[in-house]
């Protein structure tokens, strides 16, 4: 049975489809079977990068590098035993799954066979709010937000279904170099809510140019590590990679079951 991965967070902007796919190339290049959905009916940047990735490849002949298995179908029309047969009677070991930036039925629906969910959120109050109503005075948390009540009515839903878990980790993305009083902030809320209603908190990726820059190829900071490729490694990888396998390690921790640490070894 497939292990699925879902990108979640009702704000748009927070770096969802950057993120999956570079995890997808990640363990395709580990020499797992990864198969990629986009639920983003309406955007589709997860199926953009997948479609650069491809024209790349065929443009260059760059067979040295791996991709996750793109599967198109009309998702937003199916019912939900039919979703239940595409994502966990999948052939591949990982299905990444990328999500809009708002609450729609199919993205309710993916949300509920997760088996990991990951929650990029941009280093702001604002867009905290997903997850929490917070005291402008105090900085306390009055209570959990939309997308937090989403997830556990996600994980009770899995439950019911098949006795599973879903575990949640959800990663401050896009941070700045520079130490301020907002990401002090941040983290203190964070770490608190945390606790009460049950994720873990790690780094994603920094604010980086390199991102933006790899998209119109397709191309993920995994393409660089095998001097195969013929891509040209420079300095302003070395730290970006650096996250990418921090991340690679922290999803390894985050999955409950059926994709051993030892098969998802950041590299």
């Amino acid at each position: 049975m497939a292990t699925v991965i879902i990108f979640g967070n009702e704000k748009g902007g927070t770096g969802k489809s950057t993120l999956a796919v570079h995890v997808a190339v990640a363990l395709a290049r580990q020499g797992l079977n990864v198969a990629a959905i986009d639920g983003d009916i309406n955007q589709g940047s997860f199926t953009k990068y997948l479609a650069n990735r491809s024209s790349f490849v065929s443009s260059t002949s760059q067979a040295a590098l791996p991709s996750p298995t793109f599967i198109s179908h009309e998702w937003d029309s199916m019912s939900e035993s039919e979703l239940a047969r595409h994502l966990t009677n999948s052939s591949a070991d990982v299905v990444i799954v990328d999500t809009p930036g708002a609450l729609t039925p199919l993205s309710k629906t993916l949300h509920s066979f997760a088996d990991l969910v990951v929650t990029p959120l941009n280093d702001s109050l604002v867009d905290l709010d997903v997850l929490a109503d917070v005291d402008p005075d105090t900085g306390e948390i009055r209570k959990p937000s939309h997308y937090a009540e989403r997830l556990w009515k996600a994980r009770q839903t899995r439950a019911a279904r098949d006795g599973g878990s879903i575990s949640w980790i959800v990663l401050r993305n896009r941070l700045s170099a520079l130490d301020a009083h907002n990401k002090r902030v941040m983290a203190d809320i964070l770490d608190k809510l945390a606790a009460r209603i049950g994720f873990d908190v790690g780094p994603g990726f920094g604010e980086r140019v390199i991102f933006r820059e790899l998209f119109l190829q397709g191309l993920t900071l995994s393409d660089f590590e095998d001097r195969e490729s013929g891509l040209a490694w420079t300095l302003s990888h070395v730290a970006a990679r650096q996250e990418l396998r921090d991340l690679l390690a922290l999803l390894a921790e985050g999955l409950s079951r059926d994709l051993a640490a030892s098969d998802f070894e950041p590299g």
